[in-house]
Formats: structure tokens, sequence, C-alpha cells
């Protein structure tokens, strides 16, 4: 069963093709990380938000990632990480297109 992570966080910036030059590495990187099957980067920059939604083969591997990304983030002086860790229902997703199965 795959797992859902979502993050969000306070960010001042940078946003649009600005976060792209900023974050292309790390981008990257996180296609190392075990477990992750993809990453939807997302942002608000009206209400100064930052964040992403990952899919894990495992909730342990889900988990793992991020106490390491939450440190991270942390380090870096960022406000207010909320974060979620769900079970995907990947027969229901199907029906939606949802891109989640692990086969």
């Amino acid at each position: 069963m795959p797992f859902l992570l979502q993050v969000d966080f306070e960010m001042d910036g940078p946003y649009g093709e600005a976060m792209v030059q900023a974050f292309e590495g790390l981008a990257h990187s996180i296609n190392q990380e075990p477990g992750m099957r993809w990453k939807i980067w997302t942002e608000d920059p009206e209400h100064k938000q930052a964040g992403g939604v990952y899919l894990f083969d495992t909730h342990a591997h889900a988990q793992q990632y991020l106490q390491m990304h939450a440190a991270r983030l942390t380090q870096a002086g960022v406000r207010n990480l909320r974060s979620k860790i769900f079970a995907v229902n990947e027969a229901l997703s199907a029906i939606n297109h949802g891109p989640v199965a692990l086969h």
C-alpha cells in the first residue's frame, strides 16, 4: 500500500521560476530518497507558503523522509511546519486517475 506525505510551511520565497532555479538540485536529490515514487511541489506566494505532496512505497519510508526533511527545514529557519502521512486507497484513487499504483 502506498503512503502519501503532505508537507507545508511558511516561506518568504523564492517562488515560480526563481524557485526552480533555487531548488532544482534539491529536486533531483529527492529522487534518490528510499521509497519515494514522486513529489508534487506546491507554492502559494500570496500567503507565503510552500511545500509538497509525496508518494512513498511504505509508511516507514514516508516517516523516515519526513524526519530528515523536517530537520533540514528547521535548520534552514522554516517556521510553522505542518505534515501528515496518509494511507492511500489505491482502488478508489484509480477510478479518479490517481497516479498511485506501485506495480
